[in-house]
């Protein structure tokens, strides 16, 4: 190949050309030949220049530039490997190379570093434009970045002489790390000798190394220099250490309980440093303090999330919660805030409050949900125009998702909240206007927060409704079928909307039958996204809810009982628990109990169910075992063939006796119910050992009287649980009227008719 020279003068011309350009950019990355020059030059600068390190140093600067923004540029530089040419250069840094040509270095491998995980994604700051044609390639390229190797080459700057290099690589860990995976490979890092070190003390060669001296002491070697620069005065430095720390403890259990250990030395943990400087004169200080803390907060109390029904916070934890929401009402309410630190204080909220209905309800109480509200109405239109959304600057788009984002999250779990939402704080219009907006983020945020409000029956009942978010959320995830293109995650978002809106107490269930919603989901279903098939299934599923004979017919015509049988030995054990929970629904009364032995046919039916009560998934069995009580309930011709069928009453027997507490119900309700109905279905149950598990069961019982289960105790039954699968449950986890109830069972078998009588 004929490469083309470069000179400094010519790379300085190019980098100014293509900062802020995005069309100079693609037109550079077409020549592919220039590219692989520039490449080249972060090793091999033109001999004949005698300025060759200052021609590597731009050669890194425009490669920094051009990294950002295009697909096709950043997929030239990956197909020339310009990754693994900034590897390279790294690793022959000397002590006589100047603190410029490092930091250049250091700052354009985290540029290409970013970039790529911008493509691989998750997003960290809201949904970006998916890039397909190379996906493939930034996986195996950001892959090839966390291998030990790669590792090896560049941690060791965190503690480079120059600040602007332990900048930059601080950035890449804080903003390249996307999995769990990469995660764990970063924060378990040691430096070679350290890790032959740990070789020999657990091979014996060593004594083992005192606590205070081991190289994985406070969070591993990355975190505790990553933990030491955050007390630099240089502003950047710190920010960029805190950033990092972040990612790291994000969802890290290990690395997160070391940092909110109180240290030996001044008896403070990095946390409530974290929390101090979340009080700093710096904006973007802040951010990175509140995200820093909001990591370590989540990731010590993952174990112990309090359930939906009994939320419960810790003293602590709410002190250092609310300060963090403290920081984030008064950056997002603030007009003298830059709109992209506006946006990470919104979305730096969600990751503190997702998922988690305490801190949801803490942050609602402390007023952001009214500070989210007073962002949405300022900077929606008061009176839609057509196409306003196209007029939008990027930065107020980034912001109106990013504040979406967070309602959605605070809207999820209480109905106190949702009615703010929609009443209080009148976010309707501004959600039913974001769902009609040209940027993808924006569609998909407005969608959750319709699944989150469309989860109150009142609200689905009324506001879903009479404001059309009903019909607008129906009508994105119709949109493929009327040719119209949408975004996967957009669609899948609208579909866990639907789910919500088909339940059995909407007035838009019928309406969505009548617009084609069946022949969608059953296309979704056919399809390859494992998201879409599974969210298509759930609104099947809740669509066969507390409706009638007729409605059943239609949609199991529509769905086909060849594809649900397909479904109920799918592969994956999400889609067949759904399944189940289907055939469940389906089975509500004799009708559909009928109609299930007519259309599947009994040994097949009792095929499937057998093998689903055997299965190694605990929500498979759960689903199954309710099948099974709901079947159990049906006309003594479908009774008979249950009690005829030997593996599938071995399956209900090991049920009873190993599966967990919310398995057991609806198993001894199957149990009651035979053995109520003939002498031959007790027979049937008594020699499948049905009788002595249930005596097991009872005996145990009576010998615990005055013990709780502290499972049961703190978390109340869940119908759509599964109970632990491989171990053995004890009798005295089961609620009282179960146990009550394989009492009544083991009477009936132990004395039949005779009982009645009694």
């Amino acid at each position: 190949m004929t490469f083309t020279p470069l000179t400094l003068s010519s790379l300085k011309t190019i980098k100014n050309t293509v900062i802020g350009n995005p069309s100079a950019k693609v037109q550079l990355a077409q020549d592919q030949v220039f590219i692989q020059n520039l490449v080249q030059c972060l090793n091999d600068p033109p001999p004949a220049d005698p300025r060759g390190e200052d021609i590597r140093i731009e050669a890194a600067h425009v490669i920094a530039s051009v990294s950002y923004g295009s697909e096709v540029v950043l997929g030239t530089l990956l197909r020339c490997d310009a990754p693994r040419a900034f590897l390279y250069a790294i690793s022959k840094f000397n002590d006589h190379d100047t603190s410029s040509f490092r930091s250049a270095f250091a700052r354009g491998f985290r540029a290409l570093a970013i970039a790529i995980a911008d493509t691989v994604g998750p997003s960290q700051w809201g949904l970006r434009e998916e890039r397909t044609t190379i996906k493939d390639e930034a996986e195996a390229a950001l892959d090839f970045l966390f291998q030990i190797e790669s590792l090896d080459v560049y941690l060791p700057l965190l503690v480079d002489p120059s600040p602007q290099t332990r900048t930059s690589i601080a950035q890449l860990l804080a903003f390249a790390i996307r999995n769990e995976e990469h995660r764990i490979a970063a924060s378990t890092w040691l430096p070679p000798e350290d890790r032959l070190k740990e070789v020999k003390t657990k091979r014996g060669w060593e004594k083992t190394i005192a606590s205070a001296t081991a190289p994985n002491r406070q969070g591993g070697w990355v975190c505790r220099n990553l933990a030491a620069q955050i007390h630099s005065n240089n502003v950047q430095v710190q920010e960029a250490a805190l950033w990092g720390l972040a990612t790291i403890a994000k969802d890290n259990a290990t690395v997160a309980v070391a940092l909110a250990k109180s240290s030996e030395s001044d008896g403070q943990s990095l946390l409530q440093y974290a929390l101090t400087l979340a009080k700093s004169r710096s904006t973007g200080t802040q951010l990175a303090a509140c995200q820093c803390a909001t990591s370590i907060i989540r990731a010590t109390t993952a174990g112990t999330h309090p359930h939906p029904h009994n939320p419960v916070v810790s003293p602590t934890d709410d002190t250092n919660t609310r300060t963090i929401m403290n920081v984030i009402n008064r950056i997002v309410s603030s007009p003298n805030e830059s709109l992209p630190n506006r946006t990470k204080a919104c979305f730096i909220l969600y990751y503190l409050v997702t998922d988690h209905p305490a801190l949801a309800f803490s942050a609602f109480d402390r007023g952001c949900l009214a500070k989210l509200a007073a962002v949405l109405r300022d900077i929606t239109p008061l009176a839609p125009r057509a196409e306003w959304e196209e007029e939008e600057p990027d930065s107020i788009a980034a912001l109106r998702e990013a504040a979406l984002t967070a309602v959605a999250a605070l809207s999820l779990f209480d109905n106190t909240i949702r009615r703010a939402v929609t009443d209080d704080l009148r976010l309707l219009p501004p959600i039913h206007n974001a769902l009609a907006h040209s940027r993808v983020g924006v569609r998909y945020a407005a969608c959750q927060c319709v699944r989150a409000l469309s989860r109150a029956v009142a609200v689905l009942r009324t506001n879903i409704v009479d404001s059309g978010l009903g019909m607008a959320v129906f009508q994105i995830f119709k949109k493929d079928e009327e040719k119209k293109e949408e975004d996967r995650r957009v669609t899948a978002a609208a579909l866990a909307a639907v789910c919500n809106i088909v339940n059995e107490f909407s007035p838009l269930r019928p309406i969505y039958l009548d617009l084609g919603l069946m022949p969608r989901l059953v296309k979704v279903l056919g399809g390859g996204d494992p998201t879409l098939r599974l969210s298509a299934l759930w609104a099947v599923k809740n669509l066969l809810s507390k409706t009638s004979g007729e409605t059943k017919r239609d949609v199991m015509q529509c769905l086909g009982w060849g594809r649900l049988a397909e479904l109920l030995e799918d592969a994956d054990g999400a889609v067949q628990e759904q399944a189940f929970h289907l055939v469940r629904n389906l089975a509500e009364n004799e009708a559909g109990i009928e109609m299930i032995f007519r259309e599947l046919g009994a040994s097949e039916l009792l095929r499937h169910l057998t093998a689903a009560l055997a299965a190694e998934d605990g929500d498979v069995v759960l689903q199954a075992t309710y099948v099974l009580a709901n079947l159990s309930n049906g006309a003594a011709a479908y009774q008979t063939h249950l009690i005829t069928t030997g593996p599938l009453l071995a399956a209900l027997r090991h049920a009873l006796a190993e599966r967990g507490p919310h398995v057991r119900r609806p198993a001894v309700s199957a149990v009651l119910e035979l053995a109520r109905a003939s002498t031959a279905a007790r027979r049937a149950l008594v020699e499948a050992g049905v009788a002595s598990t249930l005596r097991q069961m009872c005996s145990t019982s009576s010998s615990s009287v005055g013990y709780h289960s502290p499972v049961s105790a703190v978390f109340p039954p869940r119908e759509l649980g599964g109970g632990s699968v491989g171990s053995r449950a004890t009798p005295m986890d089961d609620d009282k009227d179960v146990i009550e109830s394989a009492k009544t069972a083991l009477d009936w078998l132990e004395h039949g008719e005779a009982y009645r009588a009694s």
